[in-house]
């Protein structure tokens, strides 16, 4: 799905969380989505669907007007088999650990992460917007799902087979050549005898 495309449809799951409410000492939230999201959730990103999504979150304030969400994303989704087309069920099991900062931060913060990856050192993910003062932990829970989302699901057993059929006697490099082949005319004239 196109960035454009997923702008134009409205978030399937939101949590939104205003940073100013965020006590000194952080927060703890634990999300689980209803039915109605669920399906939402499973039409936006092109699931069979969403059986089960659940989501655990730490945000810790930092310096500078930044957070820290660290956390997990569980969910049990239902997709079709790439090799057998039959219906499977799939769990995803996705850790978080992110950093949200004021927007006017990201720039600063980008050029260092840009920095880093010229290093032999980790490289930090760059720190994600606060959007009008809000974290949306729903936002994050979905998107956390969507890229842990196998897009070739397959079945543990599942082992593809191409079909076999026995080769066409007919079927070979001078076929074309065979068509060709002149066969001798048969008259009823006799040839002279060498005398």
């Amino acid at each position: 799905m196109t960035r454009s495309a997923m702008i134009e449809k409205p978030d399937p799951w939101r949590v939104p969380v205003a940073v100013e409410k965020i006590p000194d000492t952080g927060l703890h939230r634990d999300l689980e989505a209803d039915q109605a999201t669920r399906v939402a959730v499973a039409e936006m990103g092109s699931l069979r669907e969403v059986l089960m999504l659940q989501a655990s979150f730490d945000v810790t304030p930092k310096s500078g007007g930044r957070f820290q969400v660290e956390g997990r994303v569980r969910a049990r989704i239902g997709q079709t088999c790439v090799v057998t087309l039959e219906e499977m069920e799939s769990d995803i099991d996705e850790p978080i650990d992110l950093i949200f900062a004021p927007p006017d931060q990201i720039p600063e913060m980008a050029a260092l992460v840009d920095e880093a990856e010229e290093s032999d050192e980790d490289t930090p993910d760059p720190p994600e917007p606060i959007d009008n003062g809000i974290i949306d932990l729903g936002r994050l829970a979905t998107d956390a799902l969507y890229l842990a989302v196998d897009p070739y699901p397959r079945k543990p057993d599942a082992v593809f087979e191409p079909l076999v059929e026995a080769p066409d006697p007919e079927d070979h490099p001078f076929a074309a050549l065979k068509a060709l082949k002149v066969t001798p005319k048969k008259s009823g004239a006799k040839k002279p005898k060498d005398k």
